[in-house]
């Protein structure tokens, strides 16, 4: 068996907080840099369980005290919302809100929270994202793959990252990376036989991004599936973390 090769995996997708119905999850980033430390997770975008299941501000808050106390290798993931409801700043409002907090991504969970990626209260949302670089993460269950398709198009400047896509969406997912040259696939639960491979083979090693789902997931399954695949060194470094730290590059501004 071939050594697999050293990589420093950046992780786009990990939850910090606990699951309130389970037995999942860790409260501290300190308790977290050792789940990720157990199995060579170098850095990782973190978000927080509160501010999916509870309240995006409130969340958003407890994510950024907890990882001021432990700068360095977590990065930040906001949860948004579209401005109509005034939970969140408006929507240029919290962009720049999000910037001065050094946030690396934003997370959206349009059918949890109740609202849809095509409708018209997220179109200055998307567009504010999109002109600040700010990668937006959305798992493939909270949206439709036709909204996902249609988002990416409207929008081609936004950073799209599908997340937990699952085991039978090849197909979905290659629709999808045809169309539009602007969207991701993050590797927590792509697990189909050879389905990494094929995608690489397909579209290019740089059309996907590292991530475990921890802590709801053990995070070695991402990291073994990544590791042992069938992907040349080049790949392996691209997809466990290379994609992701240019993805987070903020892009320069526009001469006036």
């Amino acid at each position: 068996m071939d050594v697999a090769p050293e990589v420093a995996i950046f992780d786009a997708n990990v939850l910090l907080g606990r699951h309130p119905q389970g037995a999942t999850g860790v409260d501290t980033a300190a308790e977290l840099l050792r789940w990720l430390d157990r199995v060579g997770i170098a850095e990782a975008v973190v978000g927080h369980t509160a501010a999916r299941l509870h309240d995006p501000a409130t969340g958003n808050r407890q994510l950024t005290g907890e990882l001021d106390a432990t700068p360095g290798r977590l990065r930040a993931c906001w949860v948004v919302l579209p401005g109509g409801t005034g939970e969140l700043a408006e929507p240029d409002a919290l962009v720049a809100e999000a910037l001065a907090a050094d946030v690396a991504a934003v997370r959206a969970y349009p059918a949890d929270h109740g609202w849809s990626l095509t409708a018209p209260d997220a179109e200055l949302l998307l567009r504010a994202l999109a002109a600040a670089g700010l990668p937006l993460l959305l798992d493939a269950e909270q949206a439709s793959w036709t909204e996902v398709a249609g988002c990416a198009v409207a929008h081609p400047e936004l950073r799209l990252v599908v997340c937990g896509t699952g085991y039978r969406a090849l197909r979905r997912i290659a629709g999808v990376l045809s169309g539009a040259g602007n969207v991701w696939i993050e590797t927590s639960t792509l697990a189909t036989h050879q389905g990494l491979e094929w995608l690489v083979d397909r579209f290019g090693a740089d059309r996907l991004v590292f991530g475990s789902g921890a802590t709801a997931r053990d995070p070695a399954e991402a990291v073994t599936r990544l590791l042992l695949s069938e992907l040349d060194d080049a790949a392996v470094r691209a997809v466990g973390g290379g994609n992701l730290r240019r993805l987070l590059t903020r892009p320069r501004a526009r001469a006036a």
